[in-house]
């Protein structure tokens, strides 16, 4: 099992690239509808389907209470639709959330702006409007993944293969994708990351529900969550009563994929100002 993360700056047939190669290799393709799909499994779907990862200032105005409850519900989908079997992956920062697993190559799809212009005047655009697209386009998902995930977008050091299409046609870049992807370089996913996936799957939705808890029902946002097994989460923290506690918990059991709690919370002690 692979899977290939596939960043592209607008005009560079990037999205063409990565859908060519998933039908090449017979690889499952996740764009933002798939995740989608996923999301709506998980009964997250609102959250995933609502932000649009060209679109910064709808994002942080859907979320601006609510940002880090979006980032684990989307983490949450893509480990899981990771965990199906080979796949590409366009955007929604996959190249960040599987950047620690050997067996996926992470591509960067760029061009001069030029190059863009001249791709998006074969489309049928006029030049002025490609010139302005191109640019917000460049800001916007620079301003995503910054906000997202707190790294650079354009940083070449963070993928493995950075394809210029100045002087590539879509089957070359295609071609070399194919060649690296299939080379010992790239390893199969062990059992030992399949597992590692569904953990963080597990983790990153109950950690969504309990953040999304100490919003709208004033649990302490200082509560940690994490999958200890497969189906088993352990909460630890600190909350003001023993209901919150018995809250918590019972918050933590209906998320999907939890069997059991393990719950470390503890019960601060009230302190009594005498007269």
């Amino acid at each position: 099992m692979k899977w290939i993360t596939v960043s592209r700056r607008m005009g560079t047939q990037g999205s063409a690239i990565a859908r060519q190669v998933a039908s090449e290799l017979g690889y499952r393709f996740y764009d933002t509808e798939a995740i989608g799909h996923m999301a709506q499994e998980l009964g997250v779907l609102d959250n995933v389907r609502e932000a649009d990862e060209t679109a910064p200032s709808v994002f942080q105005q859907i979320f601006s209470q609510r940002p880090i409850v979006y980032l684990e519900r989307l983490a949450s989908a893509l480990y899981e639709l990771a965990r199906q079997g080979d796949a590409v992956f366009l955007g929604r920062g996959s190249h960040v959330l599987l950047r620690d697993f050997p067996c996926a190559l992470h591509i960067w799809v760029t061009a001069t702006p030029e190059s863009r212009i001249r791709t998006l005047l074969s489309q049928g655009w006029n030049r002025e409007a490609a010139v302005r697209a191109i640019k917000r386009s460049d800001d916007e998902r620079s301003a995503i993944v910054k906000f997202a995930f707190g790294v650079d977008w354009e940083d070449p050091a963070r993928y493995d293969l950075v394809l210029n299409m100045d002087k590539l046609t879509v089957p070359v870049a295609v071609s070399t994708v194919l060649h690296v992807v299939r080379s010992p370089a790239v390893s199969d996913a062990s059992a030992e990351a399949l597992r590692a996936l569904g953990m963080l799957a597990l983790t990153r939705r109950a950690e969504a529900a309990l953040l999304e808890a100490s919003v709208g029902q004033g649990f302490s946002a200082s509560l940690s969550v994490t999958a200890v097994e497969p189906g088993v989460v352990r909460v630890s923290g600190e909350v003001e009563t023993p209901a919150r506690r018995a809250e918590a918990e019972s918050i933590l059991r209906g998320v999907k994929g939890v069997d059991s709690v393990e719950n470390a919370i503890r019960v601060a002690l009230q302190r009594h100002v005498c007269a």
